[in-house]
């Protein structure tokens, strides 16, 4: 758990201030939608990782859109 929200605060660094997620939300999004796919098939530790870094960036990017739209419509 404490690599994932290492890679999650590393992910976040990127982002402009004021974001509303912190790294235990970003690991517990991404970890949401792991469990959804239900061929996920992991050849080692490594390409966890690499699949559950590459699901938070999904996260922020949904996330970003999710917050232009609301501000379109308001």
């Amino acid at each position: 758990h404490d690599t994932l929200r290492e890679i999650a605060a590393r992910h976040l660094r990127g982002e402009s201030e004021g974001h509303t997620l912190t790294p235990t939300a970003l690991v517990h999004e991404a970890w949401l939608r792991l469990v959804q796919q239900r061929d996920a098939a992991f050849s080692d530790r490594t390409h966890f990782l690499a699949i559950v870094s590459r699901l938070m960036r999904r996260v922020l990017l949904d996330h970003a859109r999710r917050t232009r739209a609301d501000k379109r419509t308001a």
